[in-house]
């Protein structure tokens, strides 16, 4: 009885509790290539994101021009969104993944021409960013309804935390390397780059196999084109599946203080923009910390549950920054906030993956980015009118005691999304 051998087995199992769970990069040759795809490709994402908002200013010398940037990608997610859930319903996902993917290669590509022949247009800019998020509305959902097909649903926990640690680390790492990288080369270095990133995506999309989504069992052998009113049918008769969105709601719309950020800097904290980017950064390291420290994450059946934990500890963490008149701990409880997100984002996601049959999850993931998309700009707009009507302390205090309170409404009011349990996931 060899002790190395004890004290390897002895190990394994206590770094997957503590760290991020890397099973289902093990398990699966398919996933780990979609995932480091995708990892490479949307940090290059966040690269051009910084590399046109920097450019468009250049061009214009207007803050208002840099925001219409937000506005011509943020259209096309929320107007797509479904249509591009349906559509991964209705054809092959792994040829519709592999052609939007293509489809914003050569958005970058147009991009880096234009950079690289001096040719310096608002309008060529927003046009690409919109047909950007185009192409993005069509391959989320397709590529998030894959993973299912990839994974067995005992890894799906883990799988979502991998790539909420994907999502976030570009959020952080892209717009600082775009900056450096636009500094020392300019704007075609970024765009190239980018298209050089997107290869990831493409390469493993090609080793996919075919993925057609499973006929329902009321639907035979024909192949009619899948319907969003049939998708937010189904939602609207799947309890669980629909709480999972207004937990989300409750705690972006209600509880969502970025859009103060910088009042809060100067009027709190005495700073400026620097400030202002540490706020910005803070739920941003927090989600990271939360995603490489969430192996324990796996062991957990009560999905609903916890999803309701997490956004009201969300809802808490904001308000307890409210109250904060230190830098240090506000940035702390912004941070906690950002670990309980992820929390909430893993099972969520987890949910809408194996509580959805097959036929019905690219609508589903539609309407996931419809949320995802359209919830944070909601809250934006809605602490910006308390804190004028009111003051920012209020809106950001107010704000996160009513996540709490209505997030603990709807668990009260639908008991069985915290019976939810994941050995037997019930829309």
């Amino acid at each position: 009885m060899p002790p190395t051998t004890t004290t390897a087995d002895d190990e394994t199992p206590l770094r997957s509790r503590i760290f991020a769970d890397l099973t289902p990069l093990r398990s699966s040759p398919d996933y780990r290539r979609l995932w480091c795809g995708n990892t490479v490709s949307w940090m290059g994402q966040q690269m051009t994101a910084l590399a046109v908002s920097l450019q468009v200013y250049a061009i214009t010398g207007s803050t208002f021009s840099v925001g219409l940037v937000g506005l011509c990608s943020l259209v096309p997610l929320v107007v797509f969104g479904l249509y591009g859930g349906a559509i991964a319903d209705t054809v092959d996902r792994r040829k519709l993944g592999l052609f939007s993917a293509a489809g914003a290669t050569v958005m970058s590509v147009v991009l880096a021409g234009a950079a690289l022949a001096g040719y310096h247009r608002v309008w060529l800019l927003y046009t690409v960013v919109a047909l950007q998020a185009v192409c993005f509305a069509m391959n989320s959902p397709a590529r998030s309804s894959m993973i299912p097909r990839l994974l067995p649903t005992e890894q799906l926990p883990a799988a979502n935390a991998l790539n909420s640690l994907t999502s976030n680390l570009g959020l952080m790492g892209g717009p600082m390397l775009g900056g450096v990288i636009v500094g020392l080369w300019g704007y075609q270095a970024a765009y190239l780059i980018d298209v050089a990133a997107f290869s990831g995506s493409l390469y493993a999309m090609w080793r996919l196999p075919s993925m057609r989504p499973e006929q329902g069992p009321d639907e035979g052998s024909s192949k009619r084109r899948a319907s969003v009113l049939d998708g937010l049918r189904f939602l609207a008769t799947r309890p669980n599946l629909r709480m999972t969105f207004f937990s989300d709601l409750s705690a972006m719309v209600l509880a969502q203080p970025r859009a103060l950020f910088p009042a809060i800097a100067v009027l709190w904290f005495a700073g400026d923009a620097k400030t202002v980017g540490l706020l910005v950064a803070a739920p941003a390291v927090g989600a990271v910390l939360g995603g490489l420290f969430s192996g324990w994450l796996g062991g957990i059946r009560r999905h609903g549950l916890a999803i309701l934990i997490a956004v009201a500890a969300w809802g808490a963490a904001i308000a307890c920054f409210g109250l904060s008149r230190n830098l240090w701990f506000g940035l702390f409880f912004l941070a906690v906030a950002g670990c309980a997100d992820t929390v909430s984002m893993v099972f969520r996601s987890t949910m809408l993956q194996a509580a959805t049959p097959d036929q019905m999850r690219g609508r589903l993931q539609g309407v996931f980015i419809v949320v995802v998309a359209g919830g944070p700009r909601l809250g934006d707009f809605l602490a910006g009118s308390a804190a004028d009507l009111t003051s920012p302390a209020a809106a950001v205090v107010g704000g996160g005691l009513a996540c709490v309170l209505v997030v603990t409404a709807l668990g009260l009011g639908r008991r069985a999304f915290a019976r939810y349990d994941a050995r037997d996931p019930q829309p």
